[in-house]
């Protein structure tokens, strides 16, 4: 929802980036880098309740996942294995912050920290609905509550509730778990919806290929079922042949008896 601020962030961010383009850093190192400094913040930060300075700094390294794209654009270095690291960084990120602060939950409000276990087990769910739906060629590309906006409620609601102003973890956690919930829904109920019509348009489009299959091959047989009907003459041969060997045998009678009659004599 909030991937209209990309380009803004770009610009900002692009003299930094031109910067490290000069230098050996990698976009895997950035990535790599980065989700090691924000989930160290948040572990080391959340769980002791020192919420501000935990969520601010979280807040500084998140913004490298939108360096390393960049970076890889320009480097040209842009592959599946980064786009895979990225992705994976991504939730041990996620995981950081959110159970960063479910501990932090657990000694003060047992229910606040149910509510945030689930926004951590349904923001992996969300995710994984959509890279296996891709996996399987189908479309999970909705939902009001995607990873960017998770991460803003998520770490303004911590850091102005460090910074002392009431009710508005509570508030944050709770809108971030119904959002949560229903950016889940949206997006099993869209992989429902186009798996249901690609299976409608599959037997619709598969069937005349196999009965085209099947109707061209006793066409395609024939012309090897022709060769039998050229073997007649071969069949004539051996018709013609023992009319010969019978004349000769019929023959060679006649001619018998003039030898039967010189033994006899």
């Amino acid at each position: 929802m909030l991937n209209f601020l990309r380009p803004f962030f770009a610009r900002l961010f692009r003299p930094i980036v031109h910067g490290l383009a000069r230098t050996p850093v990698t976009p895997n190192m950035i990535t790599v880098a980065g989700t090691v400094c924000m989930s160290a913040a948040a572990l080391s930060m959340f769980p002791i309740g020192e919420l501000f300075p935990g969520a601010f700094t979280a807040t500084i390294f998140t913004f490298t996942d939108m360096l390393d794209g960049q970076l890889a654009r320009i480097k040209g270095s842009s592959g599946k294995y980064g786009a895979f690291l990225d992705s994976t960084m991504d939730r041990l990120g996620d995981a950081a912050i959110f159970g960063g602060i479910t501990i932090w939950f657990m000694r003060t409000d047992h229910l606040l920290a149910v509510v945030s276990l689930f926004c951590l087990a349904g923001g992996m769910s969300v995710s994984y609905v959509k890279a296996r739906a891709e996996g399987l060629g189908l479309n999970a590309d909705v939902g009001i509550i995607e990873r960017p906006e998770r991460l803003i409620i998520g770490l303004t609601s911590i850091g102005l509730s460090g910074l002392g102003i009431p009710y508005v973890l509570p508030i944050g956690m709770w809108a971030l778990a119904a959002g949560t919930a229903f950016t889940l829904y949206q997006r099993m109920r869209a992989v429902f919806v186009d798996a249901k019509a690609k299976s409608a348009q599959g037997p619709a489009a598969e069937p005349p290929a196999p009965e085209a299959a099947a109707a061209q091959a006793p066409t395609a047989e024939p012309p090897t079922a022709e060769p039998p009907a050229a073997e007649p003459p071969t069949a004539q041969a051996p018709a013609t042949e023992p009319a010969e060997p019978e004349s000769a045998t019929a023959q060679a009678p006649a001619a018998e008896p003039a030898p039967a009659q010189s033994e006899e004599a």
